[in-house]
């Protein structure tokens, strides 16, 4: 049964993690973001929340530009890490063992075991309580097309998508998952 509670109550998984990565200078970092959405598709913009205390904040701010990565279920281990551990100790990407090449119209990295993701330049930066929502203006794309099918989907035979449950908890989705379709209402 549903009950009412003051206490605030998080329910946003299981759901994509992003990893974001930012370089300012010679100095680069990745970060785990639970909290980031699509904006707009025309023009293409994207969103993540940051919180000022994390080393990738200032190093966004100063660049003034970031990447999002989303990483097969098999680099999970790379969510977990980026997400566990502070950019303040040295560098990340050397630790965790992870691949990167410079993005193409922005300074910051683009994971190679990444089957999508974006180059963003910084639009906007709004304070939400205890975090940043930075938007970002879409720039390049990057996605790996032997993962996807002709509709244009993840190909669950190729690709499996780790869904972060919390708590370093994953649920895999990958070639068992169904699909249902759903009755088609349109409201009035």
């Amino acid at each position: 049964m549903l009950t009412s509670t003051e206490k605030t109550v998080m329910h946003s998984y299981p759901g994509l993690v992003a990893l974001v990565t930012a370089r300012s200078g010679s100095t680069q970092n990745i970060m785990a973001a639970g909290w980031h959405s699509y904006i707009s598709f025309d023009p293409p913009i994207y969103g993540v929340a940051v919180a000022e205390e994390r080393f990738t904040h200032h190093l966004i701010k100063e660049s003034g530009s970031f990447a999002i990565n989303f990483v097969p279920a098999e680099f999970a281990r790379y969510i977990d890490g980026a997400g566990k551990e502070t950019g303040a100790d040295g560098d990340k990407f050397e630790r965790l063992g992870i691949g990167w090449k410079t993005g193409e119209t922005v300074n910051a990295p683009i994971l190679t075991d990444a089957y999508v993701a974006y180059e963003c330049r910084v639009r906007d930066v709004n304070r939400y309580g205890d975090h940043d929502w930075i938007v970002g203006d879409m720039t390049r794309f990057h996605r790996d097309e032997d993962v996807f099918g002709s509709d244009r989907l993840p190909d669950f035979e190729k690709v499996n998508l780790p869904l972060y449950l919390g708590r370093s908890k994953y649920l895999v989705a990958d070639h068992s998952t169904t699909t249902v379709e759903m009755p088609y209402k349109r409201e009035k």
